[in-house]
C-alpha cells in the first residue's frame, strides 16, 4: 500500500465521528442488558404472580430477606465506614494486605466464600459448636444468613466510602483540627457529611448485594429460605415460569430502595468523584 492509499484511508476513517462508533458499541451492550429484562417480564402475563407471592413459602422467603439484608447492611456500614476512612487517610504496614482482603470477597466465587465461612462458623468448628451450645447456631439460621450476606456485600460500602473520603480535600479536615475539633469530631462534622453521597451509594450497593446473595447463603444457611434460595428451589421444581413472582419481588425491592434513596438523598447510581 502506497503512502497515498494510507493517507486516503486515514482521511476516510476521520470522517466517521468517534462518538458515533462509541455510541454504536454502547448500544449493543445496552440492548444486551435490556433484552433479558424485557423477555423475562414478558412471562408475567401467564404466571399467577399475586397468588404465588401469597403462598406461605414465598411470604416466609420475603420476610427472611427483608429481616437479614438490612442487618447485614448495618453491620457492614458500622464496621466498614471507619475502615474505609483509615484506608483513605493512613499509611501503615500491611495496608496493601488489608486492601486485598477487602476486595477478596468480591472476586472469590460466592460458593467458595460460603465454604470458607463454614470452615470458621460450621457446627463442627470451635466457634460454631460454642455458639450452638448457647442456643445461637451460626449455620442454617437467620444469623448464618446475615454472616453470609455480610461477607459478600460488605466490601461495597468499604470501597465506595474510601473513594468518597479520598475525594475530600484534607485541608478541610486540618482546618477543623486547627479550630479545636478532635479527630472524632472532625470525622463526624466534616468527613462524614462531605463523603455522604459516596457512603450512601455504598450502602445501597451493599443492601442490593446482600438481599440478592445466593451462593454463600446456600452454603452457610440453605434453611431458612431467603428469596434467592427459594427462587433456586422453585426453579429446580418448575423452571423459569415458577420463579417469575419471587424474581419480580426481589427486583421490586431493589428498585424501590435505589429510587427512594435517589429521591430523598440525591445519590447517583454511580459514585461521583
Amino acid at each position: 500500500m502506497s503512502l497515498v492509499d494510507v493517507t486516503r484511508s486515514a482521511t476516510k476513517s476521520e470522517r466517521v465521528p468517534p462518538l458515533l462508533i462509541f455510541g454504536v458499541l454502547g448500544v449493543v451492550l445496552v440492548v444486551y442488558f435490556a433484552l433479558p429484562f424485557v423477555l423475562f417480564l414478558g412471562r408475567t402475563g401467564s404466571v399467577p404472580v399475586v397468588e404465588t407471592l401469597l403462598q406461605t413459602t414465598s411470604r416466609t422467603a420475603v420476610r427472611n430477606s427483608l429481616l437479614t439484608a438490612p442487618v447485614a447492611t448495618a453491620i457492614a456500614t458500622v464496621f466498614g465506614v471507619p475502615l474505609a476512612y483509615v484506608l483513605a487517610r493512613k499509611t501503615f504496614p500491611g495496608k496493601r494486605l488489608v486492601e486485598a482482603l477487602v476486595v477478596l470477597p468480591l472476586v472469590v466465587p460466592p460458593v467458595v466464600g460460603g465454604a470458607m465461612l463454614l470452615s470458621v462458623v460450621g457446627r463442627f468448628t470451635p466457634i460454631g459448636a460454642a455458639a450452638a451450645q448457647v442456643g445461637l447456631p451460626l449455620t442454617d439460621s437467620l444469623v448464618g444468613i446475615v454472616l453470609a450476606q455480610t461477607f459478600v456485600a460488605a466490601p461495597f460500602v468499604v470501597i465506595t466510602a474510601r473513594a468518597g473520603f479520598r475525594s475530600i480535600d484534607e485541608r478541610l479536615e486540618q482546618a477543623s483540627r486547627s479550630l479545636g475539633c478532635g479527630p472524632i469530631a472532625t470525622f463526624r462534622r466534616v468527613s462524614l457529611p462531605l463523603a455522604r453521597r459516596a457512603i450512601v451509594a455504598g450502602v445501597i450497593l451493599t443492601f442490593s448485594r446482600a438481599i440478592g446473595e445466593f451462593g454463600a447463603t446456600m452454603m452457610v444457611a440453605y434453611n431458612p429460605r431467603t428469596i434467592p434460595t427459594r427462587i433456586w428451589v422453585d426453579f429446580i421444581a418448575g423452571g423459569i415460569d415458577a420463579i417469575v413472582p419471587l424474581a419480580l419481588a426481589l427486583l421490586a425491592v431493589t428498585l424501590v430502595v435505589v429510587a427512594t434513596v435517589q429521591r430523598f438523598a440525591g445519590v447517583p447510581t454511580v459514585v461521583e468523584h
